[in-house]
């Protein structure tokens, strides 16, 4: 397996839904991405908290092949915090407070023994911190980014620097409309093509998600489930899932996009079925294989 790098949010998080709630739970765009992809080799993990952060938490992650060496806690710093609410279908969460805390500061440094790193996720952070994270690499072989309608609105330029620098990148659907200015997803897709990435995935929640390439369009169903539980970090775990396949494949062609995409869908599927990083912290990679088996026969028929 190639060595896989991500770098992203940390954080601690407060999150409502229909089903109930949970209280100073384990969350952060690297944290979904780094369980969900673990399932399937190690990972090595690089992010800033604070010295709240919990040393359960701490000990949650090195339970799974993640390397920590790249955790930094820093003193006289809060982690990251977000409390939201989800309704209804649960499509969306209402965001009910952020606090930046240690985002708000200076980024974390690469550890030596990770800037020969070969397949890199840049999760969701300011698109400035994202080129200055990749310049501490040693020339990787595929750089997939995620990002969000913050930055859209807010640090437009910056972003489009960032997606020039990258190999593919990750969003959802209204993300790609408000990039664009397309309403057509197609149309988006292609457009951020000129930005400069190889590839875009566009993430299109109970959906679906879609990839569209040099090569053309692939668009695949979301896996059908019964009990969603809580929606949080599904796009993170999505991108775990993905990722942790294409490194355990090293390689990146169209076909071994495709199949990492119905990996990612899988993944993320577990993720909703408990609140925070629960389902994540003992998933396998036995049991994403017996879904990934259900989910393919779900796809197939003949004329």
């Amino acid at each position: 397996m190639a060595s896989l790098l991500v770098t992203g949010s940390i954080g601690i998080d407060c999150v409502q839904t229909p089903h109930g709630q949970v209280e100073d739970a384990l969350g952060g765009s690297a944290v979904y991405f780094a369980l969900a992809a673990s399932a399937q080799g190690p990972v090595r993990l690089v992010g800033v908290a604070g010295e709240d952060f919990p040393e359960r938490f701490t000990a949650m992650l090195s339970d799974r092949p993640i390397d920590l060496a790249g955790l930094e806690r820093r003193k006289g710093s809060k982690t990251f915090r977000w409390r939201g609410q989800y309704a209804g279908a649960m499509n969306e969460a209402t965001t009910l407070a952020t606090d930046l805390n240690v985002l708000a500061e200076k980024g974390p440094t690469i550890p030596a023994g990770f800037r020969d790193s070969r397949y890199v996720f840049l999760a969701n952070t300011h698109p400035t911190l994202q080129r200055e994270l990749l310049s501490q690499l040693a020339g990787p072989e595929l750089v997939v980014c995620d990002t969000m309608n913050l930055w859209i609105r807010t640090e437009r330029e910056e972003l489009l620097l960032t997606l020039g620098m990258v190999d593919g990148v990750v969003l959802n659907d209204a993300e790609a409309r408000m990039l664009t200015g397309i309403d057509n997803l197609v149309g988006a897709g292609q457009k951020i093509l000129t930005y400069g990435p190889e590839f875009v995935v566009i993430k299109k929640g109970e959906h679906g998600v879609m990839l569209v390439g040099r090569e053309g369009i692939f668009v695949l169903p979301a896996m059908p489930m019964y009990d969603v539980v809580d929606p949080t970090g599904a796009g993170d775990s999505f991108a775990g899932g993905m990722m942790g396949y294409l490194a355990g494949q090293n390689r990146v062609d169209t076909m071994a996009l495709r199949t990492a995409m119905a990996w990612g869908t899988v993944t993320a599927s577990f993720t909703i079925q408990d609140f925070s990083v629960g389902r994540l912290l003992n998933l396998g990679r036995a049991a994403i294989m017996a879904r990934l088996a259900e989910y393919r026969d779900m796809l197939r028929f003949e004329e």
